[in-house]
């Protein structure tokens, strides 16, 4: 009888397990090596830790399906919500927490320090609920119990049925080998979804416009039966799409989500396939996904199926040189023997670094290559009758199809000339017979002297070689971590750094040396810079490189590690070869000034807005921008200041007003009555730095100092955001003459501001 019972109270207690965690009480821990979870009072929804794609021995903590119904094995229990996005840890006795005073923690032993919190301990939080819709929900106690915090609010990359994505939120892509992914969709406050590539490529948006621009508060929401809307309180949608299954009512499971590869797809879980299928995406045609080949071009295999598109690099085939990152061929300072326009039929080339390509209309096809062939800074162009699109990057991504009307040429250098070798003239060989010399002897002693000599040389080789070879594979086993690492920030020890820079010996700016970290694959460069040892808790610092390491943009200099010990502490990074914004005189022209100031301001943006947590650089200077190969800048030293928005804001009009004038060495100093009194007065040309010799864009100049004085003005309050700086600096938005910079102008709004700076902002042009 015992044991007949002793089943059924196992199978109780697990019943009652799970009903009783799917309230969760202050103080409640989930550890990752004890592999349990919060599970919601259907069982449909879980609670717990995860190993991220790609990263097999790191830990996120995140929501899955948990149903019985749903096979456990493939990943087809997906994770539909994620703490932090990216965010993972690594020690098995870290964990995820309800602290006693109402905050979600995801706490890293091995770092010491919380790597993520959901900052809800002034709510008066009570308990959490993992409801049985997959919301993850924080109470605050009393006769009616309210919610203070939500997952759905905090959304990563999927939405599950009700789960409304309101204005201005969004989704972003999974990261990819612990880099964040380039693909986003918004919700407008216009009313419409947008996917983009990083924040200024829309590759897809929906919604009737015309409609939706007269409504207010609008979201999109995934219906339990199956359709993506865009809804306003109360009312019917104003847009829908529909799943394939749309109110099938066998279909339980579903879910919209932002996929790696940029397109949204709404996933339906079928029981008799036992398996997810997409019942609905957003872009057909897989290869109008911008960028969805990289810099490469994308086509459809021989099936013709939207799934599988193919990704390759046609410039292989006629460049002399190939390129690993499938570049454009075309180098300007490096065609010295002429060069040839290679014509692709049916195929759409696009610029993505920068991705803006120049559009001029209307031309004809032959006039567009000429254009091109003529504009020693153009690398390809794509005539789609009658626009012509000129590339000058060599960072091209595109698409090829056999219904594309479009053609395209691509610049390539010609081979260079052969050169003949030099003739060599044969040297007469005399032999004279020595009368007393014994030439046997002589040849005798020659030959074992020459081989003893020989021995002792090989011997010395030998030696060295293994010698050598020792000392590759110690360092190579101590700076393979960096390799092994998957979430690619290291902690180096100050030794380390020493041999790593060869005790700073290549000083290659203020503060900053050049390294090498060997594995036993390659050698490579990185930027090692020193910071002060009291800029940040020691704690703060560590915790900040964590945090730091999981960000990527192409105008952040990428964090390979750091070191934190003795009182020193140094950070290392991804090598920019043409060194600082410092380094560059004369040799930095007008139009390189512009894209370096327009990717600094972009970089803000990304750490102010589209990171999961508002992130500050705090220490923005012309020293902190590098130059990478094709000279794009890349911010240092980001993410370890504890800063307001403004101040970034600030600090970025002082260096793009250095950057105006050529006064590198004043940083600060720039901003001063002379330059704004030379502009107000019309004579802003002469602020320019001297050295361009006149070789610069007027216009620009005007709007450049005109968001520079309004970022650096003393009232924090009539500074613009990031987004808006971008947005001036790319055109698009008209910016007003602003009050002196340099005055305090108390005033409750902008709009109380003296003289002609009454807005900040004219107009949007289309």
């Amino acid at each position: 009888m015992l044991l007949l019972l002793r089943p059924l109270f196992l199978s109780l207690s697990l019943c009652l397990l799970r009903f009783a965690v799917s309230e969760i009480q202050l103080g409640s821990r989930l550890v990752v090596g004890e592999n349990a979870s919060w599970v919601s009072k259907n069982g449909d929804f879980a609670l717990g830790f995860f190993n991220p794609p790609d990263l097999p021995n790191r830990f996120s903590i995140g929501i899955r399906f948990n149903s019985a119904s749903i096979p456990s094995d493939d990943g087809r229990r997906q994770v539909v919500w994620v703490a932090g996005a990216g965010v993972s840890v690594s020690d098995n006795t870290s964990y995820f927490e309800l602290t006693p005073d109402g905050d979600l923690v995801l706490f890293d032993s091995s770092l010491g320090v919380p790597v993520w919190t959901s900052k809800t301990n002034r709510f008066s939080v009570s308990s959490a609920l993992l409801r049985d819709d997959g919301n993850l929900v924080l109470l605050r106690g009393g006769e009616e119990e309210e919610i203070v915090w939500e997952s759905f609010d905090t959304p990563a990359d999927t939405l599950l049925p009700n789960q409304k994505l309101k204005a201005f939120e969004m989704l972003r892509a999974a990261s990819e080998s612990s880099r964040s992914s380039y693909y986003s969709l918004h919700m407008e406050g216009s009313g419409r979804l947008e996917l983009r590539w990083e924040s200024n490529i829309t590759f897809w948006s929906s919604g009737n416009e015309a409609e939706a621009a007269v409504k207010k508060k609008i979201g999109a929401v995934l219906t339990p039966e199956g359709a993506l809307s865009l809804v306003e309180e109360q009312t019917k949608p104003v847009w829908s799409v529909f799943g394939e299954d749309h109110n099938d009512t066998a279909t339980k499971f579903r879910f919209l989500r932002l996929d790696r590869d940029g397109n949204l797809r709404m996933y339906s879980f079928h029981e008799e396939s036992g398996a997810w299928r997409p019942v609905w995406q957003a872009v057909e045609n897989q290869c109008r996904v911008f960028a969805t080949c990289g810099s490469q071009v994308c086509s459809f295999n021989g099936s013709g199926s939207a799934s599988s598109p193919q990704c390759t690099c046609p410039y292989n085939t006629f460049a002399s040189v190939s390129s690993a990152k499938c570049l454009t061929p075309y180098q300007k300072l490096s065609c010295k023997s002429g060069y040839s326009m290679v014509r692709f039929e049916n195929t759409e080339l696009y610029g993505i670094y920068p991705a803006n390509d120049s559009v001029v209309s209307p031309v004809s096809s032959r006039r567009c290559k000429e254009m091109c062939s003529d504009d020693p800074d153009c690398t390809a162009v794509t005539y789609k009758n009658p626009q012509c699109l000129v590339k000058l990057t060599r960072y091209v991504s595109g698409y090829s199809d056999p219904s594309l009307s479009s053609v395209s040429y691509v610049k390539t250098c010609l081979d260079p000339l052969p050169v003949d070798p030099p003739s060599k003239k044969e040297a007469a060989v005399v032999t004279e017979k020595s009368r007393s010399v014994c030439l046997p002897c002589l040849i005798s002693a020659s030959s074992a002297t020459f081989v003893l000599f020989l021995a002792f040389q090989v011997g010395v080789l030998v030696y060295m070689y293994r010698r050598k070879k020792k000392e590759d594979v110690k360092r190579a086993e101590r700076f393979s971590k960096v390799r092994n690492n998957p979430k690619g920030v290291v902690v180096f020890s100050v030794d380390e750094i020493k041999e790593m820079t060869n005790d700073f010996e290549e000083n290659i700016g203020l503060g900053m040396f050049k390294g090498v970290i060997t594995s036993e694959s390659e050698n490579e460069l990185v930027a090692v810079k020193e910071m002060e040892g009291t800029v940040t808790e020691e704690r703060k610092f560590r915790s900040s490189a964590a945090k730091i390491g999981t960000m990527h943009h192409k105008n952040l200099a990428k964090l390979e590690g750091y070191c934190c010990e003795r009182g020193k502490r140094f950070l290392v990074y991804e090598y920019a070869k043409n060194g600082s914004v410092l380094d560059h005189g004369e040799s930095f022209v007008w139009r390189k000034r512009a894209e370096t100031w327009l990717s600094v301001a972009k970089a803000l943006y990304y750490l102010h807005s589209e990171c999961r947590e508002f992130v500050s650089h705090g220490s923005l200077s012309c020293g902190n921008i590098l130059l990478g190969d094709e000279f794009e800048a890349k911010l240092i030293l980001y993410g370890f200041g504890s800063c307001a928005a403004d101040k970034d804001v600030e600090d970025f009009g002082k260096v793009v007003l250095a950057l105006v004038t050529g006064r590198y060495d004043e940083e600060g100093g720039v901003v001063s009555e002379w330059v704004y009194r030379e502009w107000s007065e019309g004579r802003g040309e002469n602020v320019v730095d001297a050295r361009l010799a006149g070789e610069f864009d007027v216009e620009e100049v005007e709007r450049v100092l005109r968001i520079c004085f309004w970022c650096v003005q003393v009232d924090e309050r009539l500074r613009p955001s990031m987004g808006e700086v971008v947005k001036v600096l790319e055109g698009t938005l008209s910016v007003d003459p602003p009050p002196p910079p340099f005055v305090c102008v108390r005033s409750s709004s902008p709009t109380n501001s003296s003289g002609s700076g009454q807005s900040l902002y004219e107009s949007v042009r289309e």
